[in-house]
């Protein structure tokens, strides 16, 4: 990989776009993490699950897939390891101009604020490049680790939807948060 992989840049993480030479390293992680992400959500964890995951995010016009990477002294030859990954999907242009989030981070990075710098860089990509107006995260309401995520981004509760997901077999309730190019925070 050359040493311009990462679309934008934070002071400990870059966001980048899915790759298919991704598939180790994401799958290994996923599995760590396991314990972290269970009940609420279900990553691809062998290579097959990935490729169709990551085809999707890379080919679909009405997704855009993003791995968090730690910035290191070895960035220059590539991008780091891999903390998390945020999903920008359903994405609407027109009168809408809108996506909704999905994501998680890996067991090694949770609560080192990484993750929280990775959204800041996916919603100033998204509200800018992308051309986005508004973002939404629909979460389950035990969920607290994700809910205080997008807290901290200035996301705003709009609602409650009840049986909105179907997740480990079973239809879930979720509150819907959302944030719009306007309320996004100067320096998030």
């Amino acid at each position: 990989m050359s040493d311009n992989v990462y679309v934008a840049e934070g002071s400990r993480v870059g966001i980048r776009p899915f790759t298919p030479a991704d598939a180790e390293e994401f799958t290994s992680r996923v599995k760590e993490s396991g314990d972290l992400h269970r009940p609420w959500l279900f990553p691809p964890d062998d290579a097959r699950a990935y490729a169709a995951y990551a085809g999707r995010l890379i080919e679909d016009p009405t997704k855009a897939g993003f791995l968090v990477c730690e910035r290191t002294a070895f960035d220059g030859a590539g991008s780091g390891p891999l903390a998390g990954f945020i999903n920008i999907n359903n994405i609407f242009r027109g009168a809408f101009c809108c996506g909704a989030l999905g994501y998680g981070a890996f067991a090694h990075a949770s609560g080192r604020g990484l993750m929280s710098e990775g959204l800041g860089l996916v919603l100033r990509y998204a509200f800018g490049p992308l051309g986005l107006h508004r973002l939404e995260a629909n979460i389950q309401p035990g969920n607290k680790g994700s809910i205080a995520l997008v807290r901290r981004a200035g996301f705003r509760l709009e609602g409650f939807s009840p049986d909105f997901l179907f997740i480990d077999g079973a239809w879930r309730d979720h509150e819907r948060w959302a944030i719009t190019a306007e309320m996004l925070a100067p320096g998030l």
